[in-house]
């Protein structure tokens, strides 16, 4: 595996192809590579140590790829931020991640300037024009095309929010690796599919690239020699015709793509050549049977699935795992291990339903940033859960039975419901509110809350509106409620716990929660 690594491979295959941009601009490896290595000196220029954090809120552009290949060779964290979010939500991961280097959008400028008032952060640089921001190109102008010396393996550093709706950073610690020798051990998700490390393979990226897995598979198909397709946002029949174009063999989806896909008129469906594609894995959230059916029937058995948090993981199935057993999310990653425990962590036999519990494969350990307690109450040994129910067949297949009870799965991002909550209730007209998610036959869930007006106030649809542009403001748009219901009094108990299922299962019955 001495040759696994982006920057061994562009070393050796200069004009060969490693990625298309969403402008269309086609980078050769030898450009894509001198651009990781100017970024890298820019980085080290800045006065910037192993162990600094870089923070990035971008749309997916070619930047973003070449600054985590250049945080990866010189033992920095990136920490990717959701650009959708506010000022103050940006402010809060980038001051918590201790970045001292923001690289912001010219989209996002109103965004990028409220953190940086907020955040006051050392360096900041901006793609486009962003009052206060150095240009990107301060950042690599007169710098080396050469590799930097000292080089080390960093990592990404996501944020996943928690039960108190604070986000929290999974963060890994460096280790001593090599990048080359950090970039092969990565490999491992796409060796379990039986992809190999060729240039026969193209992979697409068509999800945002501050979600965990489409950066993760990103990188890792540029470390094994895989040309990347860039866009910035998805669109079905430009993905049927980029598919079609690039001899696309991989990508990472969620089911609402393959959802769009199907929805697609006839005609337009079969215009395009899709006999490419073989590794097309979906995962992030449950896809219905009938739609990964459809899938199959149209793409042949190119769909495979995994189970995984950005904690760790996990399980895959291959296409042949999954017609076997129909509903599997999977069996366990090699070199790792699902168990499943009761409340009182008791082990589960097969058949029998519990928590889902994974261990880390070696090497893969992490913490909650700042949160040791958090860190240490997930786990049972060496074994950590994020709360969701399932259970293992007699083969080691394991099957999902519910979710993190609370949280709500929108088109593929999690929505933590407390969060939401937490601002809410600090509108003087909330007495009471609770969030949760209902059926969406589009995005497989929205988000719905109820709330208890304050005495003497009316729930009407002038208070709806009251309360939406008030959350406007405090909360990234994709997390506002879709609708508001009202009642005189929330089911909570004496010692205020709210039976939250009360509320939310009218809206499943008869309909089959997809978990």
């Amino acid at each position: 595996m001495t040759d696994i690594g982006f920057w061994h491979y562009a070393h050796q295959n200069p004009d060969k192809l490693a990625l298309v941009d969403p402008d269309g601009r086609e980078w050769s490896n030898r450009e894509f590579l001198d651009e990781i290595n100017r970024i890298s000196h820019g980085l080290r220029a800045l006065g910037l140590n192993r162990g600094d954090a870089v923070a990035v809120a971008m749309p997916n552009c070619a930047e973003y790829v070449a600054m985590n290949l250049a945080v990866t060779q010189t033992g920095l964290y990136m920490v990717p931020i959701n650009w959708h979010l506010t000022g103050h939500e940006v402010a809060y991961i980038v001051e918590d991640s201790g970045a001292r280097v923001f690289l912001a959008h010219q989209r996002i400028a109103d965004v990028a300037i409220m953190a940086n008032q907020e955040a006051q952060i050392e360096h900041t640089f901006s793609i486009g024009v962003i009052d206060g921001f150095r240009p990107y190109a301060e950042l690599t102008a007169g710098q080396p095309t050469s590799l930097p010396e000292n080089r080390s393996a960093g990592k990404t550093m996501n944020y996943t929010s928690g039960t108190t709706g604070k986000p929290k950073a999974v963060k890994r610690p460096l280790g001593d690796q090599s990048p080359e020798e950090a970039s092969a051990m990565s490999t491992g998700i796409f060796l379990m599919f039986g992809m190999q490390a060729d240039d026969n393979n193209v992979h697409y990226t068509g999800s945002p690239l501050y979600h965990t897995a489409p950066m993760a598979w990103a990188s890792i198909a540029m470390h094994m020699h895989h040309p990347l397709v860039l866009v910035d946002k998805w669109d079905g029949e430009e993905m049927l015709s980029l598919i079609e174009k690039y001899k696309i063999t991989s990508s990472h989806m969620v089911p609402t793509q393959f959802i769009r896909l199907l929805k697609l008129p006839e005609d337009v469906r079969n215009k395009y050549d899709m006999s490419s594609t073989r590794y097309m894995v979906h995962a992030a959230a449950p896809c219905p049977p009938e739609v990964k059916k459809a899938m199959m029937a149209w793409w042949g058995p190119s769909i495979c699935e995994y189970y995984a948090a950005t904690e760790g993981g996990g399980a895959y199935a291959t296409p042949e795992d999954w017609l076997k057993y129909p509903g599997t999310v999977g069996k366990k990653w090699p070199n790792s291990d699902i168990k499943i425990y009761d409340d009182d962590a008791k082990e589960m036999p097969a058949g029998e339903q519990g928590t889902i519990y994974m261990r880390l494969p070696e090497g893969s350990d992490f913490e909650y940033k700042g949160d040791k307690a958090k860190t240490q109450k997930e786990r049972i040994a060496n074994y950590f859960t994020v709360g969701d129910i399932g259970y293992l067949n007699e083969d080691g297949f394991l099957f999902l039975c519910d979710r993190k009870i609370d949280m709500i799965i929108s088109g593929g991002a999690n929505i933590y419901p407390a969060e939401i909550e937490n601002t809410l209730i600090l509108h003087p007209k909330v007495t009471d509110c609770a969030v949760f998610g209902i059926p969406n036959e589009d995005w497989g869930e929205e988000v719905k809350a109820v709330v208890q007006p304050a005495p003497g106030v009316i729930g009407d649809e002038a208070l709806t509106q009251e309360l939406l542009q008030f959350l406007e403001g405090e909360i990234a748009r994709m997390k506002l409620p879709k609708s508001i219901d009202y009642l005189d009094e929330l089911p909570r108990d004496p010692n205020g716990k709210l039976y939250k299922r009360r509320l939310r299962d009218p809206y499943w019955e008869n309909r089959e929660r997809k978990v």
